[in-house]
């Protein structure tokens, strides 16, 4: 279903002095605000995939984060925190007058998502957790198990060059690059809107939060954990992984456990980016789920 769309408007939101890049699709009168994935990542890869929620008649809503895309991109470590971005969420919120919102948080945006759900209840709708995690202890142990199917030479080489610090080594490069194709998207070429994200990478936001590569957690949110505070969501939850993901199934289950009221549909064909991998199974999920809680 995905399909790419001009945006309908674009808006520059003003965030402690920062100027952060919004943008806007359809003028449906609910909205679906999206935070995409990395630290560091532009946001075109989420948004192509959800824009085309426009032609159901929804607002689709996403910005580059602060240190990404079109935005400001400060050389300053000490912005690169999670708290920091749940003010900047809520600023382009208000900024743009989207009251009540769907919101949808993929990858290390869910670990956005889920806080700025905590922060701000009152300002949301549903929450869409996709591909992600509310445990980051867990999901260092949930890497391990997929990292461990490589063999045990592999890992002990790649734990070598982790001690060492020779991550950019070809043999390390090499496993690193099995491992995304393996669990972070499955499809022999990867999107336009995927490889647009991955060419404007700002390594700074995520070295500083998460660490040197999707299989590695070293940075300022390798502790966090809010599975204790899941049950204080109130809203409907909808929560989608892979089969394959990198950020588990089991991961999944965690938090659908202890939220009150989750679904979980795991995409059997897919790893971490259904809505490219899997798109006739992911938006027909979505959408339903959308649909039963749309204000009449």
């Amino acid at each position: 279903m995905w399909q790419e769309f001009a945006p309908d408007f674009q808006h520059d939101v003003t965030v402690d002095g920062y100027t952060v890049k919004a943008y806007g699709f359809g003028e449906g009168d609910e909205t679906v605000l999206c935070l995409n994935g990395g630290p560091g990542l532009p946001c075109d890869y989420l948004r192509e995939a959800h824009s085309c929620l426009k032609t159901e008649g929804y607002r689709v809503v996403a910005f580059d984060q602060l240190g990404t895309g079109a935005s400001d991109r400060p050389d300053d470590p000490s912005l690169w925190t999670i708290g920091r971005y749940v003010a900047e969420t809520e600023a382009v919120r208000q900024a743009l007058g989207l009251g009540k919102v769907h919101l949808l948080g993929h990858s290390w945006g869910g670990w956005l998502a889920i806080d700025y759900a905590l922060t701000h209840p009152q300002a949301l709708k549903t929450l869409i957790l996709e591909d992600t995690v509310a445990d980051m202890p867990h999901l260092t142990g949930e890497l391990e198990r997929l990292r461990g199917a490589l063999g045990p030479e592999t890992v002990a080489m790649m734990q070598r060059h982790e001690a060492e610090g020779t991550l950019d080594h070809p043999e390390y490069q090499a496993a690193i690059t099995i491992l995304n194709y393996r669990h972070v998207c499955r499809l022999a070429e990867w999107p336009a809107p995927v490889m647009r994200s991955l060419g404007d990478w700002n390594m700074g936001p995520y070295t500083t939060m998460q660490g040197p590569n999707e299989f590695l957690y070293t940075g300022n949110l390798k502790d966090w954990n809010r599975v204790p505070d899941l049950p204080r969501i109130a809203v409907p939850v909808l929560i989608t992984t892979g089969q394959h993901d990198e950020l588990t199934p089991a991961c999944a289950m965690r938090m659908k456990l202890a939220l009150r009221d989750a679904e979980l549909h795991v995409f059997a064909n897919s790893s971490h980016m259904p809505f490219y991998e899997e798109p006739g199974a992911y938006y027909p999920v979505l959408l339903d789920f959308l649909k039963r809680n749309r204000e009449e």
